[in-house]
C-alpha cells in the first residue's frame, strides 16, 4: 500500500468535507440547519471519496480498498482533531465529545471506507 497517496486522498476527501460545510454555512436556509448541512455532505460523501479513490487509484494499484479508505479515513480524522475542532468547531460552541461522538461524522466515515473498498474491488477485477 502507497501510505502517502491514501494520506493525501484522505487529506483531499477532508478538505472537500470541510470545504462543502463551510460553503452550505453562508447559503441562505440552508446555513441556519446543520441536518440540511449534513444530508447534503452526506449525500456528497460518495462522490468525494471516489475522487480520493481516484487519487490512489490513478495508477495500477490494486491494493486492497478497505485498508486504504481507512487509512484515508483516519488521516480525515487526523486532521479534524487538529484544524476542525479546534477552529471550526470550539469558536462554535461545539468541542471534541459533541464532534466524535455525532452519528453524522461516523456515517461520513463509513460511507468512505465502503466507497474506496468498491473502487479496490472494481480495479482488482477490470
Amino acid at each position: 500500500m502507497n501510505v502517502v497517496r491514501a494520506v493525501i486522498a484522505g487529506a483531499t476527501v477532508w478538505l472537500l468535507v470541510i470545504s462543502t460545510f463551510t460553503v452550505l454555512a453562508y447559503l441562505p436556509m440552508v446555513g441556519e440547519s446543520s441536518l440540511a448541512q449534513s444530508v447534503i455532505v452526506i449525500c456528497l460523501m460518495a462522490v468525494f471519496s471516489s475522487a480520493g479513490a481516484w487519487i490512489y487509484y490513478k495508477d495500477v494499484s490494486t491494493d486492497h480498498g478497505s485498508r486504504v479508505g481507512l487509512l484515508a479515513s483516519a488521516t480525515a480524522l487526523l486532521l479534524d482533531v487538529l484544524i476542525t475542532v479546534p477552529f471550526f468547531e470550539i469558536p462554535n460552541g461545539g468541542g471534541y465529545v459533541s464532534f466524535f461522538t455525532s452519528p453524522v461524522l461516523w456515517t461520513l466515515v463509513i460511507i468512505n471506507v465502503l466507497t474506496f473498498y468498491m473502487s479496490g474491488r472494481r480495479r482488482a477485477s477490470a
